[in-house]
């Protein structure tokens, strides 16, 4: 059965009320990525730029001054969800029938791949979308504020009638989490729906190729001829979903949430689970597990040669790198184990790193919203693997930059730009560690 349209739902709104909420919206065109975005309450007053504000360009510019290059090729193209996004706080998150008032409300633009790529045209890279959205009021209004950001959008699908993607999101202001109800898009992309002159131009130059588990059709469509031309693969694995294995197997690197990796491979712990990983998935070189504010775990692929002979239990070593965590530490940081053969017993064993990675302490007065901070992470990662970073570099980077994010509502409003002063240390140690390889 085919999904409803935003026009036919109870009490749903007017076209000339969605076209009124867009106008007023976050997705209005962003200004240029050297500037953070404009805010759009409009309670808020504007006045003259004071002391405090010149301190803050000055120091955004001082930062911007002695940023390392961009990557030399940072084409991305990713394949996924892009959609609407009604967001609404509440003091309490409301019992079965009763009724409450928002605090706050916001209408922007989501879906994992919009919103990783979007992270990633703000840390620079130059990404490209595939995704399909409706010829309704949100639809143009989620290409306008792609475009805005710089994504490219040339190969997003637009359909004549029927509706875009579109999220209800509960943003509880007491326990700081999120309740999201998600209406898929009507008609739903298919592979006839990206002609192969489409998909070869997309993918043309790419450095890297994106997916966060949608569209798994099409999805893999675009994964095969990836896979033919030897460019890398990252998938998001949030969620066992059709079409997922295959993306699987045909990935480099792999970013899962914290419930997948034990849920997939039935392992009896997440370190077990990852040799498991890496075991069946033998094209994988890392797999990474974030955590929330617990942070992240991650493997990557060793050679035997560079290993110990002993072999060295995956679960207790992983208990000895998270004892070695700094608890007055605030800024993410990095453990690592070294070249290990690691092995998990029942399963078996694999040569390979083990990380642990920090989250920064968020002080609550600053935590707002985490809605989409699993998509800053993977769009820093993405930006991360361009650059060469190590795994070092890499996990606090990604960390710091799903912190920002997480301290304005909604998925994208807090995505930090590249010039953010915040990403300056981790931008400057990234480069020098390449330089030094």
């Amino acid at each position: 059965m085919a999904s409803p349209s935003l026009h036919s739902l109870p009490g749903g709104l007017t076209d000339a009320t969605k076209s009124l909420l867009y106008s007023c919206s976050n997705l209005l065109p962003t200004p240029p990525h050297s500037s953070p975005p404009r805010s759009n309450s409009s309670h808020i007053t504007r006045s003259p730029r004071n002391l405090c504000d010149r301190k803050t360009m000055s120091t955004s510019a001082q930062a911007s001054s002695s940023l390392p290059p961009l990557p030399e090729d940072r084409i991305v193209l990713g394949c996924g969800l892009v959609s609407a996004d009604f967001l609404a706080t509440v003091a309490f998150y409301p019992n079965p029938d009763d009724k409450t008032r928002s605090t706050s409300a916001k209408l922007q633009g989501g879906g994992n791949a919009g919103n990783s790529l979007t992270c990633a045209a703000r840390l620079g890279l130059k990404p490209r979308l595939i995704s399909k959205v409706a010829d309704d009021p949100q639809g143009k209004g989620l290409i306008e504020e792609l475009e805005a950001d710089g994504v490219d959008t040339s190969f997003l699908v637009v359909s004549e009638g029927g509706n875009s993607p579109f999220t209800y999101v509960i943003v509880d202001n007491q326990t700081k989490t999120r309740t999201c109800i998600h209406t898929p898009g009507c008609p739903p992309m298919i592979p006839d729906d990206l002609s192969t002159s489409n998909l070869l131009a997309a993918i043309s130059g790419a450095r890297l190729v994106y997916f966060d588990g949608r569209l798994h059709e099409t999805a893999l469509l675009v994964a095969q001829e990836a896979n033919r031309r030897a460019i890398p693969i990252l998938t998001d694995a949030e969620s066992k979903s059709e079409g997922l294995d295959d993306l699987l197997s045909l990935s480099s690197y792999v970013v899962c949430s914290a419930k997948f990796p034990q849920e997939w491979t039935e392992a009896p712990s997440i370190p077990s689970a990852l040799v498991s990983f890496l075991l069946m998935l033998t094209n994988v070189k890392f797999v990474i597990v974030t955590l929330g504010k617990e942070g992240c775990i991650m493997l990557e692929r060793g050679m035997t040669e560079n290993a110990q002979s002993e072999e060295t239990d995956i679960d207790g070593l992983c208990d000895i790198l998270k004892k070695k965590k700094d608890s007055n530490r605030n800024s993410p940081t990095c453990i690592s184990s070294g070249v290990k053969k690691l092995c998990a017993k029942g399963i078996g064993t694999v040569t390979g790193t083990l990380f642990v990675g920090t989250a920064e302490n968020i002080p609550p007065g600053e935590l707002v919203d985490t809605t989409g901070a699993g998509d800053s992470f993977i769009g820093a990662t993405l930006y991360a693997i361009c650059a060469n970073m190590p795994p070092e570099i890499m996990l606090p980077f990604a960390a710091q930059v799903a912190a920002i994010k997480c301290r304005a509502l909604g998925a994208r409003t807090g995505i930090p730009y590249r010039t953010d002063p915040r990403l300056a240390s981790f931008l400057v140690a990234g480069s020098q560690e390449v330089a030094a390889v």
